[in-house]
């Protein structure tokens, strides 16, 4: 099954539970993203961007505990590094502009208003400026010849959400690609040959403004507690 046919089959899906939905509120949403990508052996989060988009939510029970989302973001990935050390042998600025079209399915704890979705993430890379890489030919020279990424990725996400206060929530959510995103990237370390394929891994914090009336997290948690 190719990557436009399952959009198409999590599209419909949520369409179909949108038309037994009760209520559906539209939101817009931005924020921050870090990331990195397996497989460029280097460590650590250190790549930030900007992210943003809109999206719509729909409650599929009476109680307002059980939701569907989907959204359309711009996210800002790639790789970052600036320092040299024993586990990172080279400096690299590169840009990875993504639009994403997330599909998540969330539970919202009753008493304390957490919601808890899962879901899985299509994105498209959109653009990508080449960036610079400096490193040290005496212990890692990696092939810099073809630095170009596949212009598909799908990941599997999980996210938490809270209200802050009345429309306004606050969002992490962790995604990890489960095909690469770019394949045989190779390198030379201590006089061998090697291999990688690249994996993406990021985490998004964003404030999401829902329209309409007060999102139901806050709505009935204040009133429990008044």
């Amino acid at each position: 099954m190719n990557f436009k046919l399952t959009l198409l089959l999590l599209i419909m899906a949520f369409a179909t539970s949108t038309l037994q939905a009760q209520r559906i509120h539209a939101y817009a949403l931005g924020g921050a993203i870090t990331s990195q990508v397996e497989g460029d052996e280097l460590k650590g989060f250190n790549h930030w961007g900007l992210t943003g988009g809109v999206g719509v939510i729909a409650n599929l029970d009476d109680y307002d505990r059980l939701s569907l989302a989907i959204e359309t973001d711009y996210s800002c990935r790639g790789i970052s590094n600036h320092k040299f050390n024993n586990e990172n042998f080279y400096n690299i600025t590169l840009n990875l502009h993504y639009v994403d079209i997330p599909i998540a399915l969330f539970f919202r704890d009753p008493y304390g208003g957490l919601q808890i979705g899962a879901g899985i993430v299509y994105s498209r890379l959109v653009s990508q400026p080449h960036g610079t890489i400096v490193y040290n030919p005496m212990y890692f020279i990696p092939d810099t010849t073809d630095m170009t990424f596949l212009k598909n990725d799908i990941a599997p996400s999980i996210e938490f959400r809270f209200a802050i206060w009345k429309n306004l929530q606050f969002s992490a959510r962790y995604q990890y690609s489960m095909i690469p995103i770019k394949r045989n990237w190779k390198y030379q370390f201590a006089g061998n040959t090697h291999s990688n394929n690249f994996y993406g891994s990021s985490i998004a914090f964003r404030l999401i403004w829902q329209f309409g009336e007060d999102s139901p997290s806050y709505t009935r948690t204040h009133k429990r507690r008044r």
